[in-house]
């Protein structure tokens, strides 16, 4: 499948709250890469994770799984008979790209794409849960609920695997984090109007928390253990277990 490049924002003009449509899914394989830091090493991380924590018999989930870059690494790396991977995102555009993008690769893994609502998606026999970028377009005040939902479907040693945008308590240090970013967007092409303009639209539709507000969210939905295992600049994932 062409990668096409992302120009979304390279001209001036009356920027809209950032939407998930078919201009985004168009160029999402090259926006992903300019735009967030250490990509590849999550989802490499994430096909490690798969190895070791998926189940038999039980089911993986990619919540909010835009182009089904996460579903097609667990599909690669289980090696568990009887699992179904169930991929979900609440934008057509994006899982009509997904559709297309893991038809392409065989696997033994059946999946299951689901355009809902990631809150309306009911969890069961979960051995492996994955929220790549996702919890930050929820509301502040139904993250708990969609991770205590979460870990209710999870089995016995199931894995979440959560990954953030984040912002630092510390304004200062924030300040240097979100700068660090801006100079990686611009050492991947993208001109100060593109860097702005695209702020403007995330502003309203991304709510950014702090490390700790995530680790002590995941322990109030009851996970057991949970851990920063990756940051890069104001990105981080974080491994959490049933």
């Amino acid at each position: 499948m062409t990668r096409l490049t992302d120009n979304i924002y390279a001209s001036e003009q009356q920027v809209a709250d950032f939407n998930f449509d078919q201009r985004v899914a168009d160029v999402f394989p090259d926006m992903i890469q300019r735009s967030v830091p250490g990509y590849q090493t999550i989802l490499h991380t994430l096909g490690l994770l798969t190895e070791r924590y998926a189940q038999a018999n039980s089911n993986l989930y990619d919540l909010g799984c835009s182009l089904g870059a996460a579903t097609l690494m667990m599909r690669r790396h289980n090696k568990q008979p009887g699992c179904q991977i169930v991929s979900v995102d609440n934008s057509k555009a994006m899982l009509e790209r997904a559709e297309q993008h893991i038809h392409s690769y065989r696997g033994d893994t059946p999946v299951d794409l689901r355009c809902q609502n990631l809150q309306d998606t009911e969890i069961s026999n979960a051995s492996m849960v994955v929220l790549n970028f996702t919890l930050q377009f929820i509301e502040p005040e139904q993250r708990l609920d969609v991770l205590s939902q979460i870990a209710a479907g999870m089995n016995q040693g199931g894995m979440l695997l959560l990954s953030e945008k984040i912002q630092h308590a510390d304004p200062v240090m924030n300040d240097v984090l979100i700068d660090l970013h801006h100079e990686f967007k611009r050492a991947n092409g993208y001109s100060e109007l593109e860097i702005s303009q695209k702020r403007t639209a995330l502003e309203n539709v991304m709510k950014t928390e702090t490390v700790d507000t995530n680790l002590q969210r995941l322990q109030q939905a009851g996970f057991s253990h949970a851990s920063v295992w990756y940051q890069s600049y104001n990105f981080c994932s974080i491994v959490a277990l049933k």
